[in-house]
């Protein structure tokens, strides 16, 4: 089965059908996939999103919401719907979804929903406002299976059927005592294969990973991938069960944390959603553009300074251009491992130095090959093997700093405390920028002129 991506043809048909009765539109409703008519929302005006979230059945339409992006904001669509519909498809969502769902509307707004809903699934939901969305508790599923540390194995399956009788779905059976506190997990194979006489306490695993309610959803992120979980208890300080994480939301975590590194690292803003309007694209962006225009007179300050190299070796021009641009990809490169090493890990004093050890042996072996490349054209083009020495010593040189740099900053600045995606590219460009001009003019002046 391929992967869903809107064409003409499903949007026509959509629309087609919109202009007919409620039997024609739920008739090609039901060739899509709940997933994929959140895919369709996305191109469909809100008027349409709601008379199609209105037809559908409870169950599909709470899908529907659930799986439309962030940039589709579901929460103006749910908050629009009649409140006796809205409450049907709120009741229905995991407790998780429908707090990021309701945590984007105002509290007049949340506070309408939660009156309306299920007194239960309402408690719910405002215990799980009280935790920041990148953390840990933000993240959780407060729905658990949970069964007792002094029950036999009849009663741990009776209280087992009793609970999931209320989930779609659930990977792991987590053991309390009579206060709520985690006291392990437990394995359906292991209590299926379990003597009948076996009690929880003989067959509870009490080796396991679980994270706090306020850990960083990037870290959550990390034990769930070094472990190979599927899910993963959240406590509080006193080890009480939350909830839990299950892998499908880290996989969202880790594509959002992933848009966001790349925006950071291209010099745009995460506030800039991927499917706004122009003018917020011109106000995310236009602050960086102007901060590297200020870089931009730097360098070409450095140039003004060797106006007299410049007129008297008007080629050298011509390849201090290359050369910049070159230290500029091999820094983009650096940086690039050395952010998402970040993002993995935090890096030893030790890492930290092998890797920028790693990328100045890179720098200096690219760039020697790089500029005996820029040697030769110089040699045999411009019939100059002094200016091609030139050449090869501030390519080499360039990429070698590039190098440096692009490993060195992002270091420097976690160190420090800033987030090495949002700054780092502005810096190294103003290295690589620097140094590509100065070199080559700086060399050209001592040993041509």
């Amino acid at each position: 089965m391929q992967s869903f991506e809107i064409d003409k043809t499903d949007l026509l048909r959509i629309k087609t059908a919109l202009e007919g009765d409620d039997a024609e539109l739920q008739a090609v409703l039901n060739d899509y996939h709940a997933s994929e008519i959140a895919i369709l929302f996305e191109k469909l005006p809100q008027e349409a999103k709601e008379r199609i979230i209105n037809i559908l059945p409870t169950e599909t339409a709470s899908e529907v919401i659930s799986e439309m992006t962030e940039e589709s904001h579901p929460e103006e669509l749910l908050v629009g719907l009649h409140p006796e519909k809205r409450s049907e498809i709120v009741e229905e969502m995991d407790y998780d979804v429908a707090t990021d769902i309701i945590s984007q509307l105002d509290k007049e707004d949340q506070q309408e929903i939660l009156e309306d809903i299920d007194q239960e699934d309402a408690t719910s939901i405002r215990a799980l406002l009280n935790y920041r969305e990148d953390t840990a508790g933000g993240l959780m599923n407060s729905e658990v299976i949970c069964v007792n540390i002094n029950l036999d194995k009849r009663g741990a399956l009776a209280e087992i059927i009793r609970q999931s009788e209320e989930m779609e779905e659930f990977y792991t059976i987590y053991v309390v005592d009579d206060n709520q506190i985690l006291q392990g997990i437990l394995s359906i194979k292991d209590i299926i294969k379990a003597r009948s006489e076996a009690k929880v306490r003989n067959l509870v695993q009490t080796d396991y990973v679980y994270v706090k309610a306020e850990l960083d959803q990037e870290e959550v992120a990390k034990l769930i991938s070094q472990y190979n979980l599927t899910t993963i208890p959240v406590v509080d300080d006193n080890m009480k069960l939350l909830g839990r994480i299950t892998v499908d939301d880290i996989i969202d975590v880790m594509e959002a944390e992933n848009t966001e590194d790349i925006l950071k690292i291209s010099g745009v803003s995460e506030d800039e959603e991927l499917s706004g309007n122009w003018r917020d694209a011109v106000k995310s962006r236009l602050p960086w553009l102007v901060i590297n225009l200020g870089t931009a007179f730097l360098a070409a300050s450095i140039i003004r300074n060797f106006d007299a190299t410049v007129k008297s070796l008007a080629v050298i021009s011509a390849y201090m251009t290359i050369i910049a641009g070159m230290g500029g990809n091999t820094a983009t490169q650096a940086l690039a491992v050395t952010v998402r090493r970040i993002s993995l890990s935090d890096l030893s004093d030790t890492q930290a130095y092998n890797t920028v050890i790693k990328e100045f042996l890179v720098g200096l072996i690219n760039g020697a090959c790089n500029g005996l490349i820029v040697f030769a054209v110089a040699y045999f083009y411009d019939a100059n093997p002094m200016l091609g020495l030139v050449l090869f010593l501030a390519m080499t040189g360039n990429l070698v700093i590039a190098g440096i740099t692009g490993a060195s900053i992002p270091l420097i600045l976690k160190r420090v405390g800033i987030d090495p995606a949002v700054a780092s590219s502005i810096i190294i460009t103003t290295f690589t920028d620097c140094i590509g001009f100065f070199l080559p003019l700086w060399l050209a002046s001592k040993l041509l002129l």
